[in-house]
């Protein structure tokens, strides 16, 4: 199973800036902090550990950073979480690291693990929270909803809520209003051989979300990436990561790979780069992300 394209790199410029300012500016408008009745609602879960940058994103947004404990290495936003105590990359983690922290909860995805490890956090008396991952929008929902009630702030949580869900009704309703679907193509390249991502995968549901067609759906999960794929799938435009941009040598570096030639992406470095934990983390930024990603390869598809 390939790597989660959310890695434990470095932040990037594309976290800060606009965005960061919007983004929490935006949730200030709201009650987040609560009163003394939210405080008391917290005191069952005074310390929190986080399995993905979602939840840590939605712990900030809350208020509720000061539960925190510890995050994995997948949290890389607010700039506040990279200096948070890591408990390792949330499919690969230890009992031992995690209850070296004494958290009263856990709060992850499905995709945190191994299950075993899960399973003794739960043995030693620490309440475990999962949220099911479906790459949807009410997968952020339910992501907000839990870090809203392990935190002790629901109301703030629905509050928040009620303002993500103007925001991607408003998304929804621009990308509606598009009659251009590109072919897009995301290439996974955070470490060893690049490979695409087909359908059931963050990737895709960001392309469709985005108006976008995957060039490879017809397969699931990932695939290696190939000079004879590539030129079947035709894209159009092509998405990858800050931090597989990187791990590659840069943009320069990219364009050099022979089989990109064969696309007609390559004619015109059609390239949408941007931070994996913004594209594809399902979080609070989630309608900004669409919309960048929209415009952006209408752009191209222009």
């Amino acid at each position: 199973m390939p790597r989660d394209p959310q890695t434990c790199a470095p932040s990037s410029p594309a976290m800060h800036g606009p965005r960061r300012r919007q983004l929490l500016c935006g949730a200030a408008a709201f009650p987040l902090f609560g009163g003394p009745g939210a405080a008391a609602a917290a005191a069952a879960a005074a310390r929190i550990v986080t399995l993905g940058g979602a939840l840590t994103e939605a712990v900030y947004l809350l208020g509720a950073e000061s539960l925190l404990v510890g995050t994995d290495t997948t949290s890389l936003y607010p700039d506040a979480a990279l200096k948070t105590p890591k408990v390792g990359y949330m499919r690969q983690l230890s009992a031992e690291g995690l209850l070296s922290l004494r958290p009263d909860a856990v709060v992850g995805t499905t995709e945190a693990g191994p299950p075993v490890v899960l399973d003794q956090v739960r043995s030693a008396g620490v309440r475990v929270e999962l949220v099911q991952t479906d790459h949807s929008w009410d997968e952020v929902r339910r992501k907000l909803r839990t870090v809203g009630s392990v935190t002790g702030r629901e109301r703030a949580a629905r509050a928040l809520q009620a303002q993500l869900d103007a925001r991607w009704a408003g998304v929804q309703q621009a990308v509606a209003g598009t009659a251009r679907r590109p072919r897009a193509l995301f290439i996974l390249s955070h470490g060893g051989s690049p490979m695409v991502a087909g359908s059931s995968t963050a990737a895709d549901a960001l392309i469709r979300f985005a108006g976008g067609t995957n060039a490879v759906g017809q397969f699931s999960g990932y695939r290696p990436l190939t000079a004879e794929a590539l030129a079947d799938a035709a894209p159009e435009v092509l998405l990858n990561s800050t931090q597989g941009i990187e791990a590659l040598g840069g943009e320069a570096a990219f364009w050099q790979r022979p089989e990109l030639a064969l696309t007609p992406a390559y004619r015109r470095r059609a390239l949408v780069v941007m931070e994996a934990s913004y594209l594809l983390g399902f979080g609070p930024r989630l309608p900004g992300a669409v919309r960048e990603l929209h415009a952006r390869m209408q752009a191209f598809a222009a």
